[in-house]
């Protein structure tokens, strides 16, 4: 009996090993920016995959609802979402996903709608694509929030909702931080808005008992990597990380010590990311991980994260 149980977990789809799972894209056959792009004919391949594969599409307010309650977002719970407001979703995007039926949820900056940049979508595209799904904020003018302060930031945030409500007449209840940076300062201004949600652009997964409504991850898929997105579904979020050493950008650009803890006491080995650098095994002793790593970062933007087989979990440092 025991043998039967071991093969039929062997023979299960892979879908059920792993949590819900967010994608982002920006922009869709653009070829001018490939490390925003991805073509349909790629993103038709991973609507297919789905498809074949029995992963359910849902609104990205299902998964959101799920994580507010506290209960278990299903394995094959996939959503989508789409930052910025690019004219390229429109004009290629949005077809694909009224041909799969697929719901989608788009983020604007509302600043280069407002101002009719020939690049961004126009509040009379926005309506039309409010048909087929639902259109949310990602601020005004697309700022750096960690660098500005306090009253910029609302200042930001209180223009740009106040241009969705004239123009939608909507209030929008989910947001995606700019660029994906933030931190506790950030997040502390974004609690006086009461969004169902905030999102970063982290890769990861979904676990809807342990995940952060104000600091849910979103896998970025870009280019011609089928591999990538494939490899994405099947992490699981590792709940219970406490991220302790570094808390800033480093001001020479290396990060000289990594320190965290798992709420997992027997776990004795992890992997670390470090922008740049890629994964480092590293020892964990009784849910401890203390690593000198003195590695170098490039950008002004860094992400460390932690891995434990496929259970994964990531924090961003801006400078």
């Amino acid at each position: 009996m025991v043998k039967v149980v071991l093969l039929l977990l062997l023979l299960l789809p892979s879908y059920l090993l792993g949590d819900g799972h967010i994608f982002v894209y920006h922009r869709f056959d653009d070829t001018r920016y490939p490390t925003t792009n991805i073509s349909t004919q790629e993103l038709r391949k991973e609507f297919n995959y789905l498809k074949k594969h029995n992963y359910k599409v849902v609104p990205l307010l299902d998964i959101v609802k799920k994580i507010n309650a506290k209960e278990e977002v299903p394995s094959n719970w996939v959503a989508f979402s789409i930052d910025d407001g690019f004219k390229s979703f429109y004009t290629h995007g949005l077809k694909v996903f009224k041909e799969y039926n697929y719901p989608f949820t788009l983020f604007i900056a509302v600043k280069y709608t407002e101002k009719k940049y020939k690049d961004y979508v126009s509040w009379k595209q926005l309506k039309e694509i409010a048909k087929y799904g639902t259109v949310e904020f990602h601020s005004y003018g697309h700022g750096h929030y960690g660098r500005m302060s306090d009253e910029q930031i609302k200042a930001d945030m209180d223009r740009g909702l106040k241009l969705m409500r004239e123009h939608l007449n909507y209030e929008p209840t989910l947001f995606v931080y700019p660029y994906g940076e933030y931190d506790n300062r950030v997040d502390n201004v974004m609690q006086n808005y009461n969004f169902q949600a905030v999102f970063n652009q982290n890769i990861g997964a979904i676990n809807g008992e342990c995940s952060d409504a104000y600091d849910i991850d979103r896998s970025a898929v870009v280019g011609s990597n089928a591999h990538d997105f494939k490899l994405y579904l099947k992490f699981q979020e590792l709940c219970g990380v406490t991220f302790q050493q570094p808390t800033e950008f480093p001001k020479d650009k290396v990060v000289k010590t990594v320190e965290l803890t798992l709420d997992e006491t027997n776990i004795t080995s992890a992997e670390i990311f470090i922008s740049n650098n890629g994964w480092t095994k590293v020892k964990v002793k009784n849910g401890k991980i203390l690593w000198n790593a003195n590695k170098k970062v490039k950008l002004n933007r860094i992400k460390i994260g932690v891995k434990v087989k496929n259970r994964i979990k990531l924090m961003v440092l801006s400078k």
